[in-house]
């Protein structure tokens, strides 16, 4: 998985030098004749390359440093690896990914999110995972065919095309498994091809790393859908 300046301190230091050289330039034109005079005031002098080398660096230093800490702490490009998210998400689309004003606590049911590696995976791959939350802390949750049940109701699920087998069971009517407090149920929506919570278990609400807000690259090209 993947893969996201202020320079009026340096204007208003540029306005200070040129008061400091025009005040220089009338002092001279006061000893000189009317046409050297008026060349004199009409010729401002340049700042010094050094000086403008130094301002160009220090702006593109800062920049750099916010777009450091936008990616850190703002939003993240992520790149797809698998396809256990298509059709919603194909191998190697980019998404962007809220990570700033986000906690785990606001993650609701059906939202798609980033996380770090679980302990138990034992799934071939590495690295930072994307999937859909299907149960929140707290619910119960088991499978009847390819339908799933949340709390004994019927999950409501758009996103999935008309056919797509579910693959491995979740638990059952008799026996629904509950999701420890403080975790959360994941799956991926290629259900039949998606390692997922059926395998490792729940993931802790603390290895979330923010929740997915826009697609920007989907199956080749550029493709801007917000979720």
């Amino acid at each position: 998985m993947a893969d996201p300046a202020d320079a009026g301190a340096a204007d208003a230091g540029a306005a200070d030098a040129g008061g400091a050289d025009a005040g220089g330039a009338d002092a001279g034109a006061a000893d000189a004749g009317p046409a050297e005079a008026s060349a004199a005031q009409g010729s401002p002098r340049r700042r010094p390359r050094r000086r403008v080398l130094t301002e160009m660096a220090v702006v593109l230093l800062v920049a750099v440093a916010l777009a450091g800490l936008l990616r850190g702490f703002a939003v993240q490009v992520f790149w797809i690896p698998s396809s256990s998210m298509v059709p919603t998400l194909d191998v190697y689309d980019r998404v962007v990914v809220q990570k700033a004003f986000f906690s785990w606590h606001d993650v609701r049911e059906g939202d798609i999110v980033v996380f770090t590696h679980p302990p138990r995976d034992q799934c071939p791959g590495a690295g930072d995972l994307v999937k859909r939350v299907i149960a929140l802390p707290g619910q119960t949750i088991y499978s009847s065919g390819s339908s799933i049940y949340v709390n004994g109701r019927l999950l409501a699920e758009p996103y999935l095309p008309h056919y797509d087998p579910l693959g491995p069971p979740i638990a059952s009517r008799q026996h629904p498994y509950r999701v420890p407090p403080g975790e959360f149920f994941m799956m991926g929506d290629n259900r039949s091809d998606s390692c997922d919570s059926r395998y490792w278990g729940p993931i802790e609400g603390s290895t979330i790393i923010g929740k997915v807000v826009l697609l920007v690259w989907h199956n080749g090209h550029p493709d801007f859908h917000w979720f």
